[in-house]
């Protein structure tokens, strides 16, 4: 693990408790230390292999806790938690009612280490700085790419295009979505309900079958939940299948030669649909 000069990363946080950290370890930690750190409210991440299963805002941490877990506890298991707040005693209990790897933290108050402290091996990171925006570089076989990172949430204001807008439980819930998104491997698809995931389809390479996939994880939490996906559905099948299980509005990008259809799917279940112009596309 190697410090980049005159930046604040994982390299320079502290562990406080636990296991060293593996090559995968500090991968997911990194992740869900980033996601947590998307948002100004209280946030947690759940990420499992550099993926996130579950992400929540909520009025307080251990309510986002709970609620990033609801969305898959299956996968939350052996996972990596990220916070954007101090880890406080009633957030600890609750993050020790299942095996966790690792919790990265601004902080942990007393009464969480010494719950957190009775597992030996969970790692416990404290990190009182946000992860820095940096060049996303990719090690390739002998060379390495680099992009700027993905920071741009939409391309100006958001764009209606159906009969029917989104109402405004849907846009929170939907612009929500989209900046969890950001962090998960496309093709990527994400079902929410106001502030915390209930299915995430990620890494497929068919965006039908990351739909699937997300709506299997949500069940019945899917009926009146919310879509985003980071790039553009090229068929209208991933708007289709989202209805078939009761998504109501949808947040996209827009510029495939097939909007049209895409867009007439929609209109067709009374569904609402964003474009933001912009994708996220994470590889």
């Amino acid at each position: 693990l190697y410090r980049l000069p005159r930046l604040r990363g994982l390299a320079d946080a502290e562990q406080l408790h636990g296991k060293g950290l593996s090559f995968t370890n500090v991968l997911d930690i990194d992740a869900a230390w980033a996601l947590a750190h998307e948002f100004d409210a209280p946030a947690v991440a759940i990420v499992k292999h550099a993926s996130p299963c579950g992400c929540a805002v909520a009025a307080s941490l251990v309510d986002a806790y709970r609620a990033a877990l609801a969305s898959d506890p299956v996968s939350a298991f052996g996972g990596i938690v990220g916070t954007n707040r101090p880890v406080d005693g009633a957030t600890a209990r609750a993050i020790t009612e299942i095996f966790t790897e690792a919790v990265i933290a601004p902080d942990f108050t007393d009464e969480a280490l010494a719950v957190l402290t009775q597992k030996p091996n969970l790692r416990l990171i404290r990190a009182p700085f946000a992860p820095p925006a940096t060049l996303d570089l990719r090690l390739l076989h002998g060379s390495v790419v680099a992009q700027e990172p993905d920071t741009v949430d939409y391309a100006g204001e958001l764009q209606t295009v159906t009969e029917r807008a989104p109402t405004e439980e849907e846009l929170e819930a939907l612009r929500f979505a989209w900046q969890v998104c950001r962090h998960v491997k496309s093709n990527a698809i994400v079902f929410a309900r106001g502030t915390a995931t209930v299915g995430i389809g990620t890494g497929q390479p068919s965006r039908v079958d990351s739909v699937k996939l997300a709506a299997m994880k949500a069940g019945e939490r899917a009926q009146g939940a919310v879509m985003a996906s980071d790039a553009f559905f090229p068929f209208p099948d991933g708007v289709e299948e989202a209805a078939k299980v009761g998504v109501t509005a949808v947040i996209q990008p827009g510029g495939s030669v097939r909007d049209a259809e895409v867009i007439a799917a929609a209109n067709a279940h009374g569904m609402a649909m964003v474009f933001t112009g912009t994708r996220h596309f994470r590889h």
